[in-house]
């Protein structure tokens, strides 16, 4: 089964919205020593910007407005993520208890709505 690993942190800490601090620095190698010891399990992922790069369109009773910023505030923001495939939600668990943090944080764990038949992602 297929799950995101959704990694939620101030980006306060990682040096403002270019996440070019010390903690970022810190944490960077730590990252891609986990991405070796994933191995296969890991399908991608990605570090993001922070949310002063944010663009959100947001629809209300069909009608479409374009917004700078994430659409909600929040402690902590989405600031990266791992595509990985595990057996079960326990090793995705496991998984999700090594991805290295700045700080305080959170990981969220997601299972994939799998793609019909004959379908491709």
């Amino acid at each position: 089964m297929q799950y995101m690993l959704l990694i939620y942190e101030n980006e306060e800490i990682f040096g403002g919205p270019e996440k070019s601090g010390p903690i970022m620095a810190e944490v960077g190698p730590k990252h891609f020593a986990f991405i070796g010891e994933m191995g296969a399990a890991r399908l991608g992922g990605a570090g993001l910007k922070g949310t002063a790069f944010a663009t959100t369109v947001r629809t209300e009773n069909g009608q479409q407005t374009i917004h700078d910023g994430p659409f909600a505030e929040t402690k902590e923001q989405l600031g990266g993520y791992y595509l990985i495939e595990a057996p079960d939600l326990d090793a995705a668990i496991a998984l999700a208890k090594k991805v290295p943090l700045g700080r305080d944080g959170a990981i969220e764990i997601r299972p994939l709505i799998p793609m019909p038949p004959g379908m491709t992602r």
